[in-house]
C-alpha cells in the first residue's frame, strides 16, 4: 500500500517545512508514505525550504496556475508514481499533518472513496468572521449542489482512493473543492469525513488571497458543475417558471378574446406574454440538448477512466 501526499504550495517558505516534517513516514497498514510539493509557480524559497524538509518530489510550475491546476497537477503526478491512497494538505501548515493515519482510515476500510477532514466536526483555533460565514454557505450551497449533506465542503485536508482520483476530471481553472465533491457523489462514490484541528495562520493565503474573489469564482465553478451533472431539471423549472409568467400575462388577453373576438386593448401584454412562452419553450429545448450532452459527457468520462486505469 503506497500512500503519496501532495502539498500545493504557492510562496510558502515559512510554513511548508512545517508541514513535510509532521507527515507521519510510518503508518499502520501503509508500506510507503512519500511527499509531493507541487509549486505553484512561486517567487520565494518554497522550493528550496520543501528539499530540506525531505519532500520526495518538487513538482515546479513556470507559472502560477491556481490552486485547481496545482492540485490537478498533483493528482495525475501521483496516480503516475503508483498512489494507492492520495492526501491532499495545504501548505500554509493550518491543518496538522499528524491527522492524516485518521484521514485514510476510512480508504484502508474499504469504508469511503474520498475522507474529508471536517473542521467544523473538529476544532478550530481561529477562523475571521467572514470567512466562517463565507465557508458555511459555500458548504450550504455545496450540500445542494450535490444532494448530500457536507459538513466542511471547503477543506483542503482531504483523503482519496486511487479508483477515485481515476474517476475525477477537474474542469475548474480556479478551486477544486467543491468540484470534486459535486462530481464524486454524482459518479456514485462514498463520502465521509472525520473531525479534524485547524490552527491559526500567520500572514494571509496566498493561494485565495481574495475573500470576494475567491466566493463569486467558487460560485461559478459550483453552477457550472451542477449543470454538467444536472442539466435537465435546471432548465425545465426555468423554461416552466417563465412559461408560466406568460400563461399568467397572457390570461386576461385571452380572457378578453373569448369574450369579444379582440385582442386590441392588450396588445403589449399579448407581446410580454409571447415572448416569456417563446423563451420558455427554448430554454426546455435547451434542457433537453444538455442533457444528451451530459449522458455523452459520462460516457465519455467512463472511457477515460477505463484508459487511466490501464495506462
Amino acid at each position: 500500500m503506497k500512500l503519496i501526499v501532495t502539498i500545493p504550495a504557492y510562496n510558502e517558505e515559512k510554513s511548508i517545512g512545517g508541514v513535510i516534517r509532521d507527515i507521519p513516514r510510518r503508518i499502520k497498514d501503509v508500506d510507503l508514505v512519500q511527499v509531493f510539493v507541487v509549486d505553484d509557480g512561486s517567487s520565494d524559497n518554497t522550493i528550496g525550504e520543501a528539499k530540506r524538509a525531505g519532500a520526495d518530489r518538487i513538482i515546479p510550475l513556470k507559472n502560477n496556475r491556481g490552486l485547481a491546476y496545482a492540485f490537478k497537477k498533483g493528482m495525475d503526478t501521483a496516480l503516475d508514481a503508483g498512489a494507492d491512497v492520495i492526501v491532499n494538505i495545504d501548505a500554509d501548515n493550518q491543518y496538522d499533518a499528524g491527522e492524516i493515519p485518521a484521514l485514510i482510515e476510512p480508504i484502508l476500510a474499504g469504508e469511503a472513496d474520498i475522507v474529508l477532514g471536517s473542521r467544523f466536526k473538529g476544532w478550530i483555533e481561529n477562523m475571521p468572521l467572514q470567512k466562517r460565514i463565507g465557508n458555511r454557505i459555500a458548504t450550504r450551497i455545496t450540500s445542494f449542489a450535490s444532494g448530500f449533506p457536507i459538513s466542511d465542503a471547503q477543506t483542503g485536508f482531504r483523503a482519496f482512493s486511487r479508483d477515485a482520483v481515476l474517476h475525477l476530471n477537474i474542469l475548474s481553472e480556479y478551486t477544486y473543492v467543491q468540484e470534486t465533491i459535486i462530481q464524486a457523489i454524482n459518479k456514485d462514490m462514498v463520502i465521509k469525513d472525520v473531525p479534524v484541528h485547524f490552527r491559526k495562520r500567520s500572514g494571509r493565503s496566498r493561494l485565495i488571497p481574495n475573500i470576494l474573489v475567491y466566493a463569486r469564482r467558487a460560485g461559478i465553478t459550483i453552477l457550472q458543475t451542477y449543470l454538467h451533472h444536472k442539466p435537465l431539471g435546471t432548465f425545465i423549472a426555468i423554461g416552466s417558471l417563465l412559461i408560466s409568467i406568460g400563461l399568467v400575462i397572457g390570461s386576461r388577453v385571452i380572457i378578453h378574446f373569448v369574450k369579444t373576438g379582440l385582442v386590441t386593448p392588450y396588445i403589449p401584454s399579448t407581446i410580454l406574454s409571447s415572448i416569456f412562452l417563446i423563451i420558455g419553450f427554448q430554454i426546455i429545448v435547451l434542457g433537453l440538448m444538455a442533457d444528451l450532452i451530459a449522458k455523452n459527457r459520462r460516457l465519455l468520462d467512463e472511457i477515460l477512466y477505463k484508459l487511466r486505469k490501464n495506462a
